[in-house]
């Protein structure tokens, strides 16, 4: 086996030689691609890749994660957030449970609530794995406002106004991520 290198900023390749395997495919995000060498690439999220960075969120440890939470989080992730997501901040607003008036007031004082920033984080980290899953930016974008059979026909993004829901979102990106059918 060679030692890993980098492919992409968040992710590695790992190839494993088989001789004599025969004919071999690899997935990838188009479906799966015969190889024509003996080799297999097996992708592998990089470590260095933190989830939260849509809404401006770089902590190293849960424990950093939960400061920034009771600290609050400020409003310009709120900011960085529906325009990543390529959505109106009435739309944010509504799917994280945050009536326009709090947010007026949020926007005065500068930070918003510990409760008020986990539901800003939860939307931020599942479009941080859809996009992670998807490939691209824009991909995650459409598939977070698309409906979806296994989440009743709503949009990822409608479902993540709870965990619950969030973690179904997050679910299925799995399933997706790995190739499996829903």
């Amino acid at each position: 086996m060679r030692p890993a290198r980098t492919k992409e900023k968040l992710r590695r390749e790992a190839t494993v030689d088989l001789k004599n395997a025969g004919t071999l495919f690899r997935w990838t995000h188009n479906g799966f691609q015969c190889i024509e060498s003996p080799d297999i690439e097996i992708e592998v999220p990089s470590p260095k890749f933190v989830y939260g960075q849509s809404v401006g969120v770089r902590a190293r440890s849960r424990e950093d994660t939960i400061g920034i939470l009771k600290r609050g989080l400020p409003v310009s992730s709120f900011e960085k957030l529906y325009k990543r997501m390529d959505i109106s901040s009435n739309d944010l607003a509504r799917f994280t449970h945050i009536a326009l008036r709090t947010l007026q007031r949020r926007r005065q004082q500068g930070r918003f609530q510990t409760d008020e920033s986990e539901r800003l984080l939860r939307v931020g980290v599942v479009f941080d794995k859809a996009i992670e899953v998807l490939g691209s930016l824009e991909a995650a974008r459409e598939w977070m406002k698309t409906p979806k059979k296994p989440l009743a026909d709503k949009t990822p993004l409608a479902y993540c106004d709870t965990e619950p829901g969030a973690r179904e979102v997050e679910d299925l990106l799995g399933r997706t991520e790995h190739g499996v059918f829903s």
